[in-house]
């Protein structure tokens, strides 16, 4: 069982970019997934959350209105776009699945985590 995230990059402030998380070994389609991040020298936050049918998403204030989560179940894969970028924004991402439907925040009702991408927006 593998999940793994990518599209990281360098990126300009006020610029986007698309993670994605793609999921092998087994079906994800009906957990929820979250994404996270992590900062140098900071712990691990939440990015946001969505449910196994995609019908209700979370976000922190930090990224609300600036970042979508999305899936696509055919594809056992989920997606973070994130737009208007900014340098605090700059971290490693991890995505992760809930044995469950709904999930939100607290990173212990992550059963499986990927390994992250680097994103890192230049001021």
């Amino acid at each position: 069982v593998q999940l793994q995230a990518y599209g990281g990059g360098l990126v300009q402030a006020g610029g986007y970019l698309r993670l994605s998380c793609a999921a092998s070994g087994r079906t994800f389609n009906s957990y929820a997934k979250g994404w996270f991040r992590q900062a140098p020298g900071k712990e691990r936050e939440f990015v946001g959350s969505i449910s196994w049918s995609g019908d209700s998403t979370h976000y922190p204030d930090s990224v609300k209105g600036r970042f979508t989560i999305s899936r696509d179940n055919a594809k056992n894969t989920v997606y973070l776009q994130m737009n208007s970028l900014k340098p605090e924004d700059t971290a490693v991402y991890y995505c992760a699945a809930a044995r469950k439907l709904y999930s939100g925040s607290y990173q212990d009702d992550y059963d499986y985590w990927g390994q992250g991408t680097l994103v890192t927006v230049s001021s």
